[in-house]
């Protein structure tokens, strides 16, 4: 299983937040890295794989195109998410794998080709239609995406702990790749993920607090 560290980027910095209250995210402030400089925390974490959600693009606000290519160079794939409305919004970066987000790109997902489907979720239910989001991953598997992110926003930050019935019904409901992000507590999450059938995992909070060993992410595998 894939381990990939998350990064929000937010008016020029790495940013850290809890349960999605993003006018809360601050500067990341962590023993692992001392700046919060996009270009210079990934140098000083080294990880293998990287996920950012763009929150000024997101919240349309701005956008950290510019520094994305750097970005992606540090990293062996970066999963990004810019908060992709329509396919025009796609950046086209190499070593870039696009994230289509729940929570922007509107009802019609069939207009999107290629990427990473993120269900975006805060109390169980999908962002913004509030459904079901294991109907949401029955309905991607109609759609061309390479894999699916189930995203717990509410999660963000708590090391709250995941629920195995409901991993095994999402893992069930989807045939594709799929990570999981938001609310992993330690080792203890990352082994129920893979023996789910997760395909990744998407971590911050655990992996700053030392839950969960800096090589693993380095290596970027549960190993």
């Amino acid at each position: 299983m894939d381990l990939i560290l998350a990064a929000d980027l937010k008016s020029g910095s790495i940013v850290h937040g809890k349960s999605g209250r993003r006018d809360e995210y601050r500067p990341v402030q962590t023993p692992l890295a001392s700046t919060a400089e996009p270009i210079g925390y990934l140098e000083e974490i080294r990880p293998r794989y990287l996920y950012i959600a763009d929150l000024d693009r997101i919240t349309g606000v701005g956008s950290h195109d510019s520094i994305i290519p750097a970005l992606a160079r540090e990293v062996k794939t970066l999963y990004l998410d810019r908060g992709c409305r329509s396919p025009d919004d796609v950046l086209d970066c190499p070593g870039v794998i696009h994230i289509i987000g729940t929570e922007t790109a509107g009802s019609d997902l069939s207009v999107f080709s290629g990427g990473f489907l993120s269900v975006d979720m805060k109390d169980g239910r999908v962002v913004p239609e509030g459904t079901d989001p294991v109907q949401a991953l029955v309905n991607a598997g109609d759609c061309a995406f390479e894999g699916c992110i189930l995203l717990d926003i509410g999660g963000v930050g708590t090391r709250r702990g995941l629920d195995p019935a409901f991993l095994e019904r999402c893992r069930t409901a989807y045939p594709g790749r799929l990570f999981w992000g938001g609310g992993v507590a330690g080792m203890q999450d990352l082994t129920l993920l893979d023996n789910c059938g997760f395909d990744g995992a998407i971590i911050a909070t655990a992996l700053h607090s030392g839950a969960i060993p800096l090589e693993m992410i380095r290596g970027g595998c549960l190993c």
